[in-house]
Order: structure tokens, then sequence, then C-alpha cells
């Protein structure tokens, strides 16, 4: 039988891709929107302490284990930003699109080679409220930020993120290879390991 799993996120984006990593025949992943579980402020300063409150607060109104995700884009010309900030780099009611012009603004005139980013992911799985050794595992995705937007798949910077080993933007990815090699794929499958 399936365990239960709720997961702490109502990014679609987010929601497939985690689903298509996870082994699906051992756990069985419900979105909090399913629960009607809403999302929670995320007031952490690091992804680690954003990726416990969503877990926690998911297992706390679930009564069941929880998966959360954190994750984000980190441009070394911008002295790490967007960081933990990345989903509401534009503002409280940013989108993909105006965090995208926004990060291509802050980066007008700085020539390829200082362009170098990395996407990073901390996955968290809480196996209930309390659980005071949550597992915590990471991924980081090393690239460069492109000078316009390339690409239609994917979702938040992944137009503009440069994948070198590729030598495409990420949103040119076959969806499967990006959940190969993603930050969030190398999080979620350190996660699958450790709970075998």
């Amino acid at each position: 039988m399936s365990q239960k799993i709720i997961l702490a996120s109502n990014n679609p984006g987010k929601l497939r891709e985690i689903q298509a990593v996870v082994d699906t025949s051992r756990y069985q992943l419900i979105a909090q929107s399913e629960l009607q579980i809403g999302e929670v402020p995320e007031t952490g300063t690091t992804f680690v302490e954003n990726a416990i409150i969503k877990a926690r607060h998911a297992a706390q109104q679930s009564g069941v284990c929880a998966l959360a995700d954190d994750s984000g884009i980190e441009v070394d010309a911008l002295l790490g930003a967007p960081g933990v900030h990345s989903a509401r780099f534009a503002g409280e009611q940013a989108n993909d699109v105006s965090n995208n012009e926004k990060l291509l603004a802050a980066l007008e005139g700085v020539p390829d080679h200082e362009r170098n980013a990395r996407f990073h992911c901390i996955i968290v799985y809480m196996r209930h409220a309390l659980d005071p050794m949550p597992i915590l595992c990471q991924g980081t995705w090393e690239g460069r930020i492109l000078h316009k937007v390339t690409g239609s798949s994917g979702f938040g910077y992944d137009p503009l993120f440069y994948v070198p080993t590729h030598g495409c933007s990420s949103a040119q990815l076959d969806p499967m290879e990006k959940n190969r090699i993603s930050h969030r794929a190398q999080a979620l499958q350190k996660l699958m390991r450790v709970l075998y």
C-alpha cells in the first residue's frame, strides 16, 4: 500500500516535476490544494527555513507526512539575488513574465562571462508536524542568464537559464531530461534514496 504524502505547494510546475520523479508505486502524492490547505507566508531568510515552514504547515493541516520544496535562482552579478525572493522578485503580485523582465533589466549590459547563475532547491520531508529531525536534501544546477527569453517549456526562470552541458535554455530541454538533471530532480533523487 502506498504512503500518502502531502505536497506543500500550489505551484503547478513544481507539482508536475515532483510527481515525475517520485516513485508513485510507493508514495501517493496529494497536492495540498486538494485538501483545501492554503499557502503559508514564507518568512524565512533561507531556502531551508522556508521549506521547513511549508512542510510543517502542510503536516499540521493534513495530519500526515509532508514534502516541501523551496527553490530559487542565485545570480552572481546581483550578489545572490533574487535568491529566496525568486518567486516575488518583481513584487508581491509578480508572475513569471514580470520576474524575468526584472532580471533582464537588472543584468542589462552585463557580459556573458559575468552572468553566472545557479538554481538551488531544498526538499524537506517531515514525518509529522512535530518532527524534530526532518529530512533535508539539496540540489544545485549551474548555468548562466541569457540576454533574452528562449524556449517555451518549463516555468519560472527556465527561459533565461542557459544550461552549458546541453547548449540550450532550461525551457528548451525535453521535460524528461530536465526532470533528470535539474536542481529539483537532484534533491528529489537524493530523498528517494534516503527513504528507500
